[in-house]
């Protein structure tokens, strides 16, 4: 398989800020990544630094001066990523609440609607049920809300159907998080969220949007929920998004099943 990826932005950088840029395709065993940087401020190069962190996931800081900041990626990404190796303490990390999914306050709620499913056929129920609950709706939920708002107003986008099925998932003691992807035949294309699940003895995709094949996405950041996941962080300054664009595309586009357990690879 292979996808090609880009992304695009530009900032405002009114004060100097110390950037955490989280677009780069995570690091994975089985995967050749062919990629270049076009990273400047003022038409000058700038190089940010690499440091990598969980899961294979890659953050490039840096420490950006007043100025037009402007980034190109690029990527070709061919063959599909080994599952990782698991560890003990993400089985406990990700079963525990966290700032958007709150497992504690939905447990009643898992419970009832989803007691005495396992396996394959909690997470295939799980993503049945938060996808007819909500609605997709660009801009109607805020960068703070969590699973719990998201429930009540029935309304969000990717980040949001994501931390609600983490949350439920959690609820029902089943390490899930969050990730940050590419996502060939998205539309509108922009980076995508989905839930990631341990069942079986491996940890499987749920995204409950169902707006892309779950087998074709690219690995970008893994985390708790969406605050470890953001393409972008401002620490220290002012920054302010300008222009921001996303293309993935595949080779083949296959179908997805719902039903069907699919690693991310």
């Amino acid at each position: 398989m292979q996808r090609d990826v880009t992304a695009h932005l530009t900032l405002d950088v009114q004060r100097p800020a110390t950037l955490v840029l989280e677009l780069a395709v995570a690091r994975g065993a089985g995967l050749t990544v062919d990629e270049t940087w076009d990273l400047t401020v003022d038409g000058h190069p700038v190089e940010p630094q690499e440091l990598v962190v969980e899961h294979g996931t890659r953050w490039h800081v840096l420490d950006a001066p007043v100025g037009q900041l402007r980034l190109d990626y690029t990527a070709r990404v061919t063959g599909r990523a080994e599952p990782a190796p698991v560890e003990r303490a993400d089985l406990l990390r990700y079963l525990r609440p966290s700032r958007y999914c709150e497992s504690d306050t939905l447990g009643p709620t898992a419970r009832a609607h989803f007691g005495g499913l396992s396996g394959a056929d909690l997470l295939a129920a799980v993503s049945s049920w938060v996808g007819t609950q909500l609605a997709y709706v660009p801009g109607a939920s805020l960068p703070t809300d969590g699973a719990v708002r998201t429930l009540l107003a029935r309304q969000g986008v990717c980040r949001d159907y994501a931390h609600l099925v983490v949350a439920l998932l959690r609820a029902l003691d089943v390490p899930a998080r969050l990730v940050a992807v590419y996502a060939p035949g998205l539309d509108p294309m922009d980076f995508h969220a989905v839930a990631e699940a341990f069942v079986d003895g491996a940890w499987h995709v749920v995204d409950a949007t169902t707006l892309a094949p779950r087998s074709t996405l690219v690995r970008i950041a893994t985390g708790r929920d969406a605050s470890d996941t953001a393409f972008l962080s401002v620490h220290h300054g002012v920054a302010l998004l300008g222009e921001l664009a996303v293309t993935t595309v595949v080779d083949v586009l296959p179908d997805d099943d719902v039903t069907q357990l699919v690693a991310l690879g």
